[in-house]
């Protein structure tokens, strides 16, 4: 019987068969992040513009239900002083968005560098063994890319999401899934589907038997 994680990675392949040149990559990305976290680390994002919003859209689909129930009954069972609020805790697939520290970022690229308000926060945030998405239409997002590079000298797993080349940052990407399209709002459009089915195909592998 095909499981469930397969289940929604052949989905996508069928609903979007324009994304079948990303397959082996989508795959790897997925095998990546389940690595990340049966190791017990974290996923760090960054993006720009939509990207960012995406990256804070992914965190929301890692770190509480998206299509399955997360239930904590053994966390319920060893504390019950939290009776009261313990069964409204949700199993959680730890993600932090680099996007989301506005007075940090605006004080590091007024005090320092713009370019490197992501790897500032990676250099600080990151333990080896976590792993950093870099999302970019292009590709060639510099403040990216710099992320991208203290992540892979700090020994966290460097994953892409971009366009169709692939752009500058591909070669900084233990695996990078470019998808097919240029145009930067179609390249959006497609990654929607494509984040939204590894969220999904993590959530199986996790929080269900």
């Amino acid at each position: 019987m095909v499981n469930i994680t397969q289940r929604i990675f052949d989905t996508l392949m069928e609903e979007r068969p324009a994304l079948l040149p990303c397959a082996g990559d989508i795959q790897a990305v997925f095998d990546v992040l389940g690595g990340t976290y049966r190791q017990g680390c974290k996923l760090l994002l960054c993006g720009n513009g939509g990207s960012a919003s995406d990256c804070e859209h992914i965190v929301g689909e890692l770190m509480k239900g998206f299509l399955f129930r997360r239930p904590q009954k053994a966390f319920c069972l060893a504390h019950p002083e939290l009776e009261d609020i313990a069964s409204l805790l949700q199993g959680a697939l730890p993600a932090i968005s680099l996007t989301g520290q506005p007075a940090l970022q605006t004080a590091f690229a007024n005090d320092v560098d713009p370019v490197m308000i992501f790897a500032q926060q990676v250099y600080g945030y990151a333990k080896p063994d976590d792993a950093l998405l870099g999302i970019s239409t292009s590709g060639n997002a510099d403040n990216v890319i710099a992320a991208l590079r203290v992540a892979r000298a700090m020994g966290l797993k460097t994953i892409g999401l971009t366009g169709r080349d692939g752009g500058r940052m591909k070669e900084y990407c233990d695996v990078c899934i470019c998808v097919p399209e240029t145009e930067t709002y179609r390249v959006q459009e497609m990654h929607l589907p494509v984040y939204h089915a590894l969220c999904a195909m993590l959530e199986a592998e996790f929080f269900t038997e």
